[in-house]
């Protein structure tokens, strides 16, 4: 079936069906149902060239993809590819994906957006004045920040959790228990996500008059054999701490096996938590010792940013809107009060 098919069993005209299946707002929401049911139930899938000419839109969101050897792709960001690809491939998006130096992503922005490639693109792991969020908000194409950026004089749009309350309620519940000596096994410290978690940190012990030692933060990038350097590191010195904050699951996985090379145990000379990003691959529930965690699905932001974009194409959403999620404290088997 084409679109005037469809639009004449539907008795609208063919601009009012494209419109709708579109999402654009002036469709009001009864019409915009009846036309995508009937789409659904007979398997009507717009012509994408078809569909440029009509509406002047791509169907498509643009990621411009850091590339070159010291860049990884980690589970992380895959994860949350997944969300906004579950997302996108169930309303008729396609995401496209474009390589850039390292170093000179914004080329890559001004060119994908002068050849009018995407609708609208997102950036991620944002840093403090990050030169691609105030570039691509003069750029006049729709866009989202999966995290935040801080120090500019201008509003923007953007989803993120909690960081900085997720690991104060962390370390809070750490001080409760007695624990005087704690470490922060941290991201990459230039991003902000990673600022706000040892912020978070740092807040709640000072509210006990204590403070993080500069020899008890770490910040590497999120893999399992960087948490075990950084744990062994971290306890084999003289002072060590009692209680372990770490931004990842995966890093979480070096830190168990470090304490248990070390001939220590979880929670009895350690107590151990843990960003979940909600990986469905690896639960927290079923490490050695349950881990205790801040959790928050990286997934559900994925579908999120891709949700919100796909509004911001259609014209449903507008201005500079910041969205923050409440993280989640769960308390498992891997925390206990401090060691005598």
């Amino acid at each position: 079936m084409n679109l005037k098919q469809l639009a004449q069993m539907l008795a609208l005209s063919q601009t009012t069906v494209s419109r709708a299946l579109n999402g654009y707002p002036e469709v009001n929401e009864e019409t915009r149902r009846r036309v995508v049911d009937a789409a659904k139930r007979h398997g009507y899938r717009p012509n994408p060239s078809a569909r440029r000419l009509a509406t002047g839109k791509s169907g498509m969101i643009g990621y411009v993809l850091p590339t070159g050897a010291a860049v990884d792709i980690d589970p992380h960001f895959v994860e949350f590819l997944s969300g906004l690809g579950d997302y996108a491939r169930s309303h008729e998006l396609d995401l496209v994906l474009s390589p850039a130096d390292a170093d000179d992503q914004e080329t890559t922005y001004r060119r994908i957006v002068a050849n009018r490639q995407v609708d609208a693109v997102y950036i991620s792991s944002p840093r403090p004045q990050d030169s691609r969020v105030a570039l691509v908000s003069t750029l006049g194409i729709p866009f989202l920040v999966h995290g935040r950026s801080e120090g500019f004089d201008f509003d923007y749009p953007y989803l993120d959790i909690d960081n900085e309350a997720a690991f104060h309620e962390a370390a809070r519940l750490l001080v409760q228990l007695g624990h005087r000596r704690l470490a922060l096994i941290n991201g990459d410290d230039r991003e902000t996500f990673a600022i706000h978690r040892e912020r978070g940190v740092r807040r709640a012990l000072a509210a006990s008059g204590l403070s993080l030692r500069e020899r008890h933060v770490c910040s590497v990038v999120m893999t399992e054999e960087n948490g075990y350097r950084a744990t062994r590191r971290l306890l084999e010195e003289g002072d060590a701490p009692t209680a372990i904050a770490c931004s990842s699951l995966i890093m979480a996985l070096g830190v168990v096996r470090a304490v248990r090379d070390l001939g220590l145990t979880i929670p009895g000379d350690v107590s151990l938590i843990a960003h979940d990003d909600v990986f469905p691959w690896l639960k927290p529930e079923n490490f050695s010792v349950p881990l205790s965690t801040t959790r928050s699905s990286i997934r559900l932001a994925g579908a999120r940013v891709a949700e919100r974009l796909a509004a911001r194409i259609s014209g449903l959403e507008e201005g500079a809107r910041g969205e923050v999620w409440p993280v989640d404290l769960v308390v498992r088997g891997s925390v206990a009060g401090a060691p005598a």
